[in-house]
C-alpha cells in the first residue's frame, strides 16, 4: 500500500498522506514516496497544480515519534525536499493544502509550506513540539513569524498551543474555511481556478510576490523587470491579449 497516494483531475494533482491508522504522521516512507511524487509532477506539462490532503479524520500529526524514539529522526527528510518531502523544496507550480482535521506540529508545518490553504471548520493548527521536549524544525519557527505577527508565532512557538480553524483563518494562515465535506472540493475548484490562468504568468507572479517579501523594495523591483520580461517574451502574452479581443478562452502555449 502507498503511503502517499496520486490522483490526477484535470490538470490537478492530488496527493494524499496515507496513513491513517498513524495519524497520517510522516515516515521516512512518506518522505521518499512524496519527493518521487513532486518530482514527477514537477517534469509533467499536464499538472499545473497541486493539492495535498489526508486520508481519514487527520490531515496529519507531524513526525512519525516511533521513529524518533527508536533514532531514526533524521532519516525521515528526504534528500531533496526535506521533512514529508516538501518543506524544504522550492518546488514551481502551486501547491494547495486541504487540510480535513488537525494540522500539528510536522503537519503544520507542511500547511506553511504550502502556498494556500482549504481548512475544515473543525480543523486545528499548531506546532506542539515544546511539549515533547522537541523544536519545530521543518520550517513552522522561520515561516510562522512571516505570516502572523511576532507576538502569536512566540506563542504558538513556546506553549505549543494549537488553534481553531476559525483563529487560523483570522489570522490569514487559512484562505478558505468550510465544512469538513467540502474541503477537498472547494481545494480542487481553487486549483482548476488557478490552472485557468497561463502557466508561465502563475508561475512567475507567484515567484515575485514570495521573493519580494524577502527583500527590500529595490530588490524587489529588479526582480519584479526581469520576470516582466519572462513573461511577455512567452507567447502567452499575446495570446491572452488576442483571446480578450476575440471573446474565446486562452489557448496557453507554455507550462
Amino acid at each position: 500500500m502507498a503511503v502517499v497516494e496520486r490522483e490526477d483531475r484535470g490538470h490537478v494533482a492530488i496527493l494524499r498522506l496515507n496513513r491513517p491508522e498513524a495519524r497520517n504522521a510522516i515516515s521516512p516512507e512518506v518522505s521518499m514516496e512524496m519527493e518521487a511524487h513532486l518530482d514527477a509532477i514537477e517534469s509533467d506539462p499536464q499538472i499545473r497544480t497541486v493539492v495535498i490532503t489526508g486520508t481519514g479524520e487527520v490531515f496529519c500529526a507531524g513526525a512519525d515519534l516511533k521513529v524518533i524514539a527508536s533514532g531514526g529522526a533524521n532519516a525521515i527528510a528526504s534528500p531533496k525536499g526535506g521533512f514529508a518531502g516538501i518543506t524544504n523544496r522550492d518546488f514551481p507550480k502551486p501547491i494547495i493544502a486541504a487540510v480535513q482535521g488537525p494540522a500539528l506540529a510536522g503537519g503544520f508545518e507542511i500547511v506553511l509550506s504550502c502556498d494556500l490553504v482549504v481548512a475544515a471548520d473543525d480543523s486545528r493548527f499548531g506546532i506542539p513540539e515544546v511539549q515533547r521536549g522537541l523544536i519545530a524544525a521543518a520550517g513552522g519557527l522561520i515561516r510562522l513569524p512571516k505570516r502572523v505577527p511576532l507576538a502569536l508565532a512566540l506563542e504558538f512557538a513556546m506553549t505549543g498551543d494549537p488553534i481553531p480553524a476559525s483563529r487560523a483563518f483570522e489570522l490569514g494562515l487559512v484562505n478558505r474555511l468550510v465544512p469538513k465535506a467540502d474541503v477537498l472540493d472547494t481545494a480542487i475548484a481553487l486549483a482548476e481556478r488557478i490552472g485557468e490562468n497561463s502557466p508561465i504568468a502563475v508561475r512567475y507572479s507567484r515567484k515575485l510576490v514570495k521573493e519580494a517579501a524577502e527583500v527590500n523594495e529595490a530588490e524587489a523591483w529588479r526582480i519584479n523587470a526581469k520576470y516582466t520580461v519572462e513573461v511577455f517574451s512567452a507567447g502567452d502574452a499575446v495570446e491572452g491579449a488576442t483571446a480578450f479581443a476575440q471573446k474565446r478562452k486562452p489557448n496557453w502555449k507554455t507550462v
